[in-house]
């Protein structure tokens, strides 16, 4: 591999001279100050900008309907508990139910409008030709396995390269690597992968001797070193895979749009072998792309960011969304801002560049944890980063929908411990007037609040609702499935695809409550200062045995139990127990999420894209399988799932 790297480097005349950066351009420098949110800013650069027509309209679409259902609940179930007048407690009940309802309601909204424009052609923006545009691919990693990362960047380079056109990529492997094996592999594998990509394929390699800053400090430090050098940068992540004509549909997109400061896709999950990683891939695959659509259509031109699979306009990024320390809103001092990607989003859009989202740009993959607990550390993570966007509601300059996305960010997670409270009340006072877990909220006690009688046929038929409420995008994105290009034929045949709805749809009722206390530990983690930082993925899976699987289902197991004693004793309403259920087999269902199925089940909740894999897919796992093989002959490195 010697011998090839000094073959590589005397025919790259770009590749710096210096030891540390052998394998990197000269550099370019590019200033990127941090932004200060107490001021407002705004980018002289920015072109001004008109809001895309139509889009008041999708968002009065969008809200609406929304808050007008969860007006209606409410009046309904106030007349539930205002028979003897009103008390606080009924009052923070109703608050609640209104609370949550709302984020389901908005979520149907959004969907149906999904489908309402997959169902109309796109139009044509009038955005001008596009112009040639020197791109820098950015694939940011740590501890990860080399041939992995690199098979992946090899499949995209050439399928590039295959396409031809206009535009010029160059990648980068921005390596913020710890363990030292790992990165001598890292570096051996760039070698040898420079010496077999096509003529004019320019890859580079650079890993920073620490790694202040995390992935935030990881893309700034290039920034800042070579950003001048390059129009754009497309940002993945270690998982990530893109076909060439998704990376050149986003590239002409942002040359087309001067205004535009980020366009971000859809990545579709892809290569899921176990149960959960399948479920989560599937859910996505046939409801997500409806969901995507809408949320395109009520955020316009003040779209989001989900930190990878996304072009970025470099000098745009660079004088607008250089991040700073924050306070953290529960305390502990400055911290890094963990989840950026929202905050960069509403930087650029501060500035005065807009922030799309092409949801129909196919091509464009990423991977998912493979296992319920795999999942659960990659939420607490997040439920880290997002609870810290309260602290920027308030920063100056931020646009209204900005700052939704940070709210509706945060709670995603709040809403957990929601929905746990609600459930812990319905099992202590929903009960009939007969019985009650606690004798304090007996019928002689004035101040016991008025609780739906589930044996009224007009009570179970709001529950009911509720409950269908939950389940309508999925039934609705299933049935309008050919809205989205798809057909059920390339599902396997519509009776495949029931099997694999239905599954679907089982599962995500079994996981929905055990998620839901795991989304709780996560914010009471966090506001408990318990959480600390980012953790590589496992991105195969973790191996958990038993004592794992029991201590971080405790909650589950014992919440479960105690619902179920109160079942079985009649004090706790029967409607609680698919809940119990979940909950008493936190453990087993959690051992069943990381199981694979067997081949002659391969097919149980495909997407179409294992039906006809994509061309990028096959030629990625040839090129890792093929990098794997090089690096049998060195040191065994050790991979974040071992």
């Amino acid at each position: 591999m010697t011998r090839e790297l000094s073959t590589v480097q005397s025919t790259e005349p770009n590749v710096a001279t210096t030891p540390a950066d052998s394998l990197m351009p000269p550099e370019q420098p590019l200033a990127m100050p941090a932004q200060d949110f107490a001021c407002e800013f705004h980018d002289s650069a920015a072109p001004e900008q008109k809001p895309p027509r139509q889009v008041a309209l999708w968002r009065l679409l969008a809200f609406s309907p929304a808050m007008l259902a969860t007006a209606l609940l409410c009046w309904v179930m106030q007349g539930w508990f205002a028979a003897d007048g009103f008390m606080a407690l009924e009052v923070l009940l109703l608050t609640l139910i209104g609370f949550n309802f709302f984020w389901i309601a908005f979520t149907v909204s959004t969907v149906l409008l999904g489908l309402y424009g997959l169902s109309r052609r796109p139009r044509t923006r009038n955005l001008g030709p596009s112009r040639p545009m020197k791109v820098a691919l950015l694939i940011p990693i740590y501890n990860e396995n080399p041939w992995y990362v690199l098979g992946n960047a090899q499949s995209m380079l050439q399928d590039l390269h295959g396409r031809g056109g206009q535009h010029d990529y160059e990648m980068f492997i921005l390596s913020d690597t710890r363990d030292e094996i790992i990165a001598e592999q890292e570096r051996a594998s760039v070698e040898a992968l420079r010496s077999m990509l096509p003529p004019g394929s320019r890859l580079y390699y650079r890993r920073r001797p620490d790694n202040a800053g995390r992935k935030v400090g990881n893309i700034s430090d290039w920034v800042r070193r070579w950003g001048a050098g390059y129009d754009a940068m497309l940002v993945l992540d270690a998982d990530s895979l893109m076909t060439g004509r998704a990376i050149a549909r986003l590239t002409d997109a942002l040359s087309r749009d001067p205004g535009a400061g980020l366009i971000q896709s859809y990545p579709q999950l892809i290569g899921a072998q176990s149960v959960f990683g399948r479920m989560q891939q599937f859910a996505n695959g046939v409801y997500g792309l409806a969901l995507a659509e809408g949320l395109a259509r009520w955020a316009g031109h003040e779209g989001n960011y989900w930190g990878h699979n996304a072009i970025i306009r470099t000098r745009a990024f660079a004088a607008c969304a250089g991040l700073p320390l924050l306070r953290s809103p529960f305390g502990g001092g400055e911290k890094l801002i963990m989840s950026h990607d929202f905050v960069e989003a509403g930087l650029l859009r501060r500035a005065g560049w807009s922030v799309r989202f092409l949801p129909r740009i196919r091509g464009s993959y990423e991977e998912t944890p493979a296992t319920l607990i795999d999942h659960i550390l990659r939420d607490r993570r997040w439920c880290q980063g997002n609870l810290q966007h309260l602290n920027l509601l308030g920063a100056k300059g931020f646009r209204a929908i900005s700052r939704f996305h940070l709210f509706h960010g945060a709670i995603g997670y709040l809403m957990a411990p929601v929905w746990f409270a609600l459930l812990v009340l319905w099992a202590v006072i929903g009960r009939s007037e007969e019985a009650s877990v606690i004798r304090y909220f007996s019928e002689s006690n004035p101040f016991r609040p008025s609780w739906p009688d589930m044996s009224q046929p007009n009570h179970v038929l709001v529950i009911v609702l509720i409950y269908a409420m939950l389940l309508a995008p999925k039934l609705l994105a299933a049935v309008a499935l050919p809205l989205t290009g798809s057909r059920f034929s390339e599902y396997g045949g519509p009776l495949q695809f029931m099997l694999s709805f239905l599954s679907e749809v089982v599962l995500a009722i079994l996981y929905a409550p055990i998620l839901m206390v795991q989304q709780m530990i996560a914010v009471f983690r966090t506001m408990l200062g318990l959480q600390k930082g980012w953790e590589p993925q496992a991105r195969d899976g973790g191996s958990y045995g038993v004592r794992t699987l029991l201590v971080c289902h405790a909650l589950e197991t014992i919440s479960g139990a105690a619902l179920w004693a109160g079942i079985l004793s009649g004090a706790v309403s029967w409607w609680l127990a698919p809940i119990a259920l979940s909950l008493a087999l936190a453990v087993p269902l959690s051992a069943l999420s990381g199981l694979r199925p067997a081949n002659r089940v391969r097919h149980w909740m495909a997407t179409r894209e294992e039906f006809r894999e994509p061309r990028i897919t096959c030629a990625a796992r040839a090129a890792r399988a093929e990098l794997k093989a090089m690096l049998e002959g060195g040191p065994r490195h050790h991979t974040p799932a071992e």
